[in-house]
């Protein structure tokens, strides 16, 4: 609703427009724009002017237009409608606006980002009489196939249960619930709720991250994982697989919903993605993915200040969701667009560039937005969480440059995308050397008493013997492999098994896709009885060349394609082999 503040636009620059003299708007307040009602925020005041950036297009206007305050913040609009829909970076539904205005967004579009006049079938929670908190679920409604909408008190409102309307069919905005508070005031209270985006929602407590969240991609779970309410970064120069990899996780990870944030990225690129996730099919439930995830689509030709708005929504979103009890994962591609944004809107106002033109506040900027990320205990005493992955683009493929270097700051898992791995088809085209987790001490009780309590064991193991295999290609460089002991290669040896057969990772075939965690440790453990069991042999100076002669390392690189996932029973098979090559090898020297 608007209020009493007014202004005339003086200056304009770009997305940013200044009003001249003392007005009554807020910072962070939301306004309308000349007569198109284009939607802005105001970003500073002061006694001599106050500036505004424009979410959309500025082209035609000009000084002297009239600018309109709301008495609010750019809110989000949180309802029973946001799964399987599509938004813009400020929550425009655009599927509904391409049936009404085609493909193009036209400027001053105004539209309700959900859908006021579908009914929804609500079960009501709460009774006459009784006593409600902020967080406490009034209604259950069920949105899709996959996920029970829980309708919530608001964050800031408490009270006793006036009336009730019965179970039935309603909108979004028909009242359900009518309390009175302790000061006497009543609130009626419907399935909608609107929420600041750049304001955290409240929660009780935050916790450790002590769960994993399961990805089905093996140097993810068992090298890097991710905790559930962890950070992630996905660095990586241009065709390094950093969307592929976040489509994986949005498709096999064991998070109940995905927000998937496609921020200024290519709009053929975003156009891909959505008609991809459209077709995907969840292979939890059968259903649809969508019927679990929601699509943020701000593309790189789209206006830059809805660019930097796109991640606070999606993250309002996620939030919303963790409020019901839900583990949500978040992906954003790219959080370098983002930040682009930024600098681009700073160097409208004339700000202090720092490192690169980037703003000298983008690593605070960063920190607001992965420190959304938490395991949380809810107002309602649920437990949910906001997992965040976040890809970054880095000019050539340089991870010295402010973005990652800052992202860093703020992720406990850092996922650093190789080049010369995606040159060599090498997928996922994670580093296994650059690339670190800071959750294993929180997780490793999790793995113990879940999967074994050798896993953790194994996965050190498995990194020592990558990292060794990395100090001795320096000296393979120098002098050739000849030169080296025995042991030595067979160090070599292992260490392509390992990567071929374990971190390599086939996204099209049916077993190699996604694998299960008690899959992944049985896969190491017969990778590294081979090991043992080719040590001993070299230790009784057996050369390499004579083991090398067995095809048993190709057939243990092959277990990924030849064991099923639903038939891990054959690798007691593979045990069998490798002490039947160990035999043959001692009767050849006996």
């Amino acid at each position: 609703m608007a209020t009493n503040a007014y202004g005339k636009i003086y200056g304009i620059n770009g997305p940013i427009i200044y009003i001249e003299g003392l007005t009554d708007f807020q910072v962070g307040e939301m306004v309308y724009v000349s007569g198109e009602r284009l939607v802005g925020e105001v970003i500073s005041l002061s006694d001599k002017r106050t500036t505004i950036q424009v979410f959309e297009e500025t082209t035609g206007l000009k000084p002297g237009d009239a600018v309109y305050g709301t008495g609010g913040s750019l809110c989000a609009t949180l309802a029973p409608g946001i799964i399987h829909n599509m938004f813009d970076g400020i929550e425009r539904p655009l599927k509904e606006i391409a049936q009404l205005n085609g493909k193009y967004i036209r400027r001053g579009f105004a539209m309700d980002s959900l859908d006021t006049k579908r009914k929804w079938s609500a079960a009501m929670k709460v009774s006459e009489g009784q006593y409600v908190y902020p967080g406490t679920v009034i209604c259950e409604v069920p949105e899709t196939s996959a996920v029970m909408h829980r309708c919530m008190v608001p964050p800031e409102i408490s009270g006793t249960v006036v009336s009730v309307k019965p179970d039935g069919e309603y909108t979004i905005d028909e009242t359900l619930v009518t309390l009175k508070d302790d000061a006497g005031k009543l609130h009626e209270l419907s399935m909608t709720q609107r929420w600041p985006i750049r304001v955290p929602r409240p929660v009780q407590e935050r916790y450790s991250s002590t769960l994993p969240l399961i990805t089905g991609q093996r140097i993810i779970d068992t090298c890097f994982p991710l905790a559930k309410g962890g950070a992630a970064a996905i660095p990586g120069g241009f065709g390094t697989g950093k969307t592929m990899t976040q489509h994986s996780i949005a498709k096999w990870s064991d998070a109940d919903i995905i927000v998937y944030i496609g921020c200024g990225e290519r709009g053929n690129e975003m156009t891909e993605v959505l008609e991809d996730f459209s077709k995907l099919i969840d292979p939890r439930s059968g259903n649809p993915l969508m019927d679990r995830t929601v699509l943020i689509a701000n593309t790189s030709n789209m206006p830059v200040a809805a660019r930097e708005a796109s991640i606070y929504t999606g993250i309002t979103l996620a939030e919303y969701y963790r409020d019901m009890g839900y583990h949500v994962a978040i992906m954003a591609d790219s959080t370098s667009r983002w930040a682009e944004a930024l600098r681009e809107i700073s160097g409208r106002l004339e700000e202090m560039p720092a490192e690169e033109g980037f703003p000298a506040y983008l690593a605070s900027r960063l920190a607001t937005f992965y420190e959304r990320a938490g395991m949380m205990r809810n107002l309602n005493s649920s437990e949910g969480s906001v997992s965040v992955i976040g890809a970054v683009s880095p000019q050539g493929g340089d991870f010295s440059e402010p973005v990652t270097q800052n992202t860093k700051r703020f992720v406990g898992c850092f996922w650093g995308l190789d080049k010369s791995l995606a040159y060599a088809r090498h997928f996922p085209a994670i580093n296994w050397l650059n690339s670190y987790c800071e959750y294993i001490s929180n997780m490793s009780p999790w793995y113990s008493e879940n999967v074994d309590p050798r896993f953790m064991e194994y996965r050190t193991k498995i990194l020592a013997i990558l990292n060794e295999e990395s100090s001795l290609l320096e000296i393979v460089k120098l002098i050739g492999s000849d030169v080296l002991p025995d042991d030595q290669k067979l160090t070599l040896e292992i260490a392509r098994v390992i990567r071929l057969g374990f971190l390599q990772q086939n996204a099209f075939h049916k077993d190699d896709m996604c694998v299960t965690l008690e899959k992944q440790f049985k896969m190491m453990d017969i990778i590294l009885y081979l090991y043992e069991k080719a040590k001993k042999l070299v230790g009784m100076s057996m050369p390499m060349r004579l083991l090398k002669e067995e095809d048993i390392f190709e057939k243990v690189i092959a277990i990924k394609y030849d064991v099923p996932n639903d038939h891990l029973e054959l690798f007691e098979d593979y045990r069998a082999q490798i002490d039947a090559f160990y035999d043959r090898i001692m009767e050849k020297n006996a």
